[in-house]
Parts: structure tokens; sequence; C-alpha cells
């Protein structure tokens, strides 16, 4: 063998004295029950000599496979995806398994397009975080696992419980005594954001308060402007509400361009929890979201599907995090202060 090319696996069969089928059977690990365990060794030690290493690429096509995942994200900028990528990967890797991140905005039109000619060629299985069902039209067929997305659908799920992450934040304010809350919400039409909503608004109602809302993009200029126009009218919220981390950052603006301190002036909750929630001043209020067990997670699920079985419904709890940027609304200071005849 010219000691330039690759050993193949007749150059094992021949250093061990063996059959080509026979080093399949002991590097494919098929061996036991047909081969004795000391022809076994003789195989493995023959191929570590020579520095052999199995061709995957056409392991994978005898086998039908690529041991590829697509993982499906909206958006590559927001902090949220960067550990659900990480959680999705570390367990893949544990199984050979690799993913590759692909993009579909969650503002595009129809279903998402494949970046691949031949989809069930190029990949084994998708995980979609946070979007709907029927953006992988174009995918029918391929085996997939919806991440943070709607638990009704025909596909298996693993889900964050965004409804209760919201109620123990609506609860909080209420506590504190808020009735004027206000909600800048993200300006997607996905279950998540959808959850969350209507989660707020029965919390609200069933305390008596009242709920008004904008909607921008997650984006911290759209969110400085759609929380000024919650904050612009007379009777002004006395807490604001943020779909999203990034969210709450843009009330801070909005709340500091019209002279209002938070939180004495006006109380602002986020949601995920990503780094930028310790970074603002004072440190925000927010639920934590387990973002790289969700990716994690649903990447078991996913290898559980490709191996035939049927993943449960998954749902991982979030953790209402009290910071410094809620408090007792001003009213109702007022009011303590009047009552104890100040």
């Amino acid at each position: 063998m010219p000691a330039t090319s690759r050993p193949t696996s007749k150059d094992v069969a021949h250093e061990a004295g063996v059959s080509q089928s026979t080093v399949s059977l002991v590097l494919g690990g098929k061996w036991s029950g047909r081969i004795s365990p000391a022809t076994a060794a003789s195989v493995r030690e023959a191929a570590e000599r020579l520095g052999y290493r199995p061709n995957q690429a056409a392991r994978n096509l005898r086998l039908g496979t690529t041991r590829t995942v697509l993982l499906m994200v909206p958006t590559l900028t927001a902090p949220f995806f960067g550990p659900v990528h990480t959680g999705a990967v570390r367990v893949a890797a544990r199984h050979g398994f690799g993913v590759v991140a692909y993009v579909w905005p969650d503002d595009a039109a129809g279903p998402a397009g494949s970046p691949f000619a031949a989809p069930r060629e190029a990949i084994d299985g998708i995980l979609a975080s946070s979007m709907e069902v029927e953006a992988l039209a174009e995918f029918r067929g391929t085996p997939a696992v919806m991440l943070d997305s709607d638990p009704s659908g025909p596909v298996p799920t693993v889900g964050f419980g965004v409804a209760e992450g919201m109620r123990s934040i609506a609860a909080h304010l209420v506590g504190l005594g808020h009735r004027r809350i206000g909600h800048v919400a993200a300006a997607v039409d996905q279950w998540t954001f959808r959850a969350r909503a209507e989660a707020l608004a029965a919390v609200t109602a069933r305390a008596g308060g009242t709920l008004t809302r904008a909607a921008c993009a997650i984006e911290v200029g759209a969110a400085r402007d759609a929380a000024a126009r919650l904050l612009a009218g007379p009777d002004r919220p006395t807490a604001l509400v943020c779909d999203d981390d990034l969210i709450a950052a843009g009330a801070y603006k909005a709340a500091r361009a019209l002279g209002l301190d938070v939180p004495s002036d006006l109380s602002v909750t986020g949601f995920d929890d990503v780094l930028l929630a310790t970074a603002l001043e004072p440190e925000l209020t927010t639920v934590r979201l387990p973002a790289e067990e969700l990716g994690a997670r649903g990447m078991e699920a996913l290898l559980e599907l490709l191996d035939g079985g049927r993943p449960a419904r998954r749902v991982l709890r979030g953790r209402l995090i009290v910071r410094g940027s809620t408090a007792p609304p001003p009213r109702a200071e007022g009011r303590v202060e009047r009552e104890a005849g100040v």
C-alpha cells in the first residue's frame, strides 16, 4: 500500500488475514455470535495499526441515512436561539449526528423552501423552533419535531410552559398592586406569543384590571416606539409586560425618554432571561426559559422518532426571576401613605 493512500477495508482484511465481510461485521459492531472475540480483536488491532477510518458517507448511503438533522429557526440574531442550537448539537454528537442550522424568517410567506435539492437525501429529520407546522409543508414525509410550537398539531412537540410563565409575571404585578397593564407584544403570529397574550389577558381580567396592547417587531427601536405609544395617554399603564427581553430594552428607552423611572414610575418585565436581562439597569424581572434544554430534549425526541418510537409531548417549565425592574405602582404607594396619615 503506498504511504500516501488512505487505507481501505480490503487493506485491513489483508492485514488481519480475514475476509472483507468479516471486517465489515466487526467494524460495524455486528460480529457478536458470528465471529470469535479473538478474530474481532485482531481486526480492530489491524485497523488501528493502519489508521483505518470507515467511509461514513459510503456507510450512510448503504444504510439510507445521512445522520444529519436540519435545525430550523426564525433568526440567528436573537440571543435565544444560540443555546437551542448548543443543546441540540450536544445530544446529536453523542449519537453520531450532525446539525445544520437553517433560517426561515417568521415573517416569510408560505412554507419554508428547502436548502437542499433533494431534502430526503440530505437530512434524516427536522427540528423546527418557534414556527407553525405549516412551514414544513414542502418537507412532508421527513420526520420532524416542533420546538416551542403549537402542541395540538400532528407533529411531536417539545415546548415551554409559556402560558404558565406569563401567568406568573401577571400574578407578580397584580400582587404588587398594578391594575393598569400595558402589553408590548411581539408582532409575530406564532402559538408561543398567542399563548402569552391569552394568559396575560385572563389574569388581568380576573384582577379587575385593564390591559392595553401595542405590537412591534422583536427589535429595540420598534419596541421603544410601541412602548411610547402605550405610555403617551393620560391614563398610562403602571407596568409594561414585554414578550421578550429585547423588547423590554426598548421599553426602558421609551420610559427614560418620557422622564419615567424604572421601577418607581413604571415597572417593566421581559421573557426568556437572556444575558441582556442582567445587563439592563435596573436588572430585568423576567421568566427564565431553559433554551439549551429545549434543544437537547428536542433532539432526544427526534432521535426517538427516527428509531421508530412515538415521543410523548414534553413541556419544560419556566421560572419567574424577580429583579429590580418591578415595584408597587405610584398610585398604590400614594394610597398606603394616605391610609397611614402621611
